[in-house]
């Protein structure tokens, strides 16, 4: 079954984070009933992936401002039918930022395998064409190599380099303020920073 690698990866995320078993809970809910959960086309939700792209040294976290939500966010989106929502946020990552030397950096490490820095449900507003729907992000924390630029992709007005301790001056919500705060314990315990 192409969903059991994320119901796997998702009781390993819920060992480790059994404060989070009712998130977890609402995306396992999803993805063991929803046989097309990777598609876009479904509703009223489907996964999605994203990172949360740190600089070389760990302080400084890369945002893009999504132009159709008018938000600063990390890097993500649809599957599109991919259900290795690893590669889904880096393909994202890569995509919307132009960065291409990006590592994950998990528990056991930066270079091990892919394992998720946060989960989240959250709700898109409808829009002309799409209604209104909810994303079960699987998110990861990846670190860029140093010295390479940044660009600007479509989907976004800009792309910014944002010290970890300044998000709340952008107006970062709850979920992305959470991910600065396990992503600096992950760096903490890699000794990036």
């Amino acid at each position: 079954m192409h969903r059991k690698p994320l119901l796997d990866l998702l009781a390993r995320y819920e060992a480790r984070h059994p404060e989070e078993a009712s998130c977890v809970g609402r995306i396992r809910s999803l993805v063991e009933a929803r046989p097309e959960c990777f598609e876009r086309r479904c509703l009223p939700g489907h996964v999605t992936g994203s990172a949360f792209v740190v600089s070389p040294d760990g302080q400084r976290v890369l945002l893009v401002h999504h132009r159709k939500l008018g938000r600063w966010l990390q890097p993500g989106g649809h599957a599109d039918g991919d259900s290795d929502v690893a590669q889904v946020a880096l393909r994202e990552a890569r995509e919307e930022t132009g960065l291409r030397a990006l590592t994950f950096l998990g528990p056991h490490g930066r270079g091990g395998e892919p394992f998720p820095v946060d989960v989240d449900v959250h709700a898109i507003p409808a829009r002309p064409g799409e209604p209104s729907h909810e994303h079960h992000d699987v998110r990861f924390l990846l670190v860029a190599a140093a010295g390479e630029a940044t660009r600007v992709s479509e989907e976004s007005h800009a792309v910014q380099w944002c010290p970890l301790d300044a998000l709340d001056r952008l107006g970062a919500d709850e979920s992305l303020l959470r991910m600065a705060r396990k992503s600096r314990a992950l760096i903490a315990s890699a000794r990036l920073g």
